[in-house]
């Protein structure tokens, strides 16, 4: 008897809780964590725990193809996508003081430095990009909440 390795869609109706410690282990949750949109207040840097956490709304990539064979609306679901051993937080095109602003995740990455240290980017839609320098790499993406309908009833299209 062989064991099959599993699939994308084996996870579809369960809720994700993913960790990345290098930087392939970043690129799935990346494209999980991909088009999850979050109003900027639901930002969080805690210094001295030296963690930043957002809590955003996901896209499930993993359900979409399912939902479209099945003929169901496509889903989000709110997810915390959490860096640990942040030691600094910077951001350009991002307008921390407009509490309105609503962003759209377009990838995680790693930038690697000394060691295991390097920079966690956050790059978002309208050329925004949030800058974590990390001591060691260690990003975790949990969805914390059922699914709902996804309110633009569509999935994100990125013009391929």
């Amino acid at each position: 008897m062989t064991q099959n390795d599993a699939t994308f869609e084996d996870g579809a109706e369960q809720p994700l809780n993913l960790g990345a410690l290098d930087a392939e282990d970043l690129q799935v949750l990346s494209s999980l964590a991909q088009d999850a949109v979050f109003p900027i207040t639901e930002m969080r840097w805690l210094a001295a725990e030296r963690r930043f956490a957002v809590l955003v709304n996901r896209f499930r990539w993993e359900d979409a193809e399912a939902a479209k064979l099945r003929g169901r609306n496509v889903e989000r679901v709110q997810s915390l996508l959490v860096v640990d051993n942040v030691l600094q937080v910077a951001s350009q095109g991002v307008d921390r003081s407009d509490k309105d602003m609503i962003m759209s995740l377009l990838s995680v990455e790693f930038e690697a430095g000394d060691d295991a240290a390097g920079d966690v980017l956050l790059t978002l839609a309208g050329d925004g990009v949030i800058r974590l320098t990390v001591e060691a790499l260690e990003v975790t993406l949990k969805d914390v909440t059922r699914p709902y309908l996804a309110p633009s009833g569509h999935v994100p299209d990125h013009g391929t």
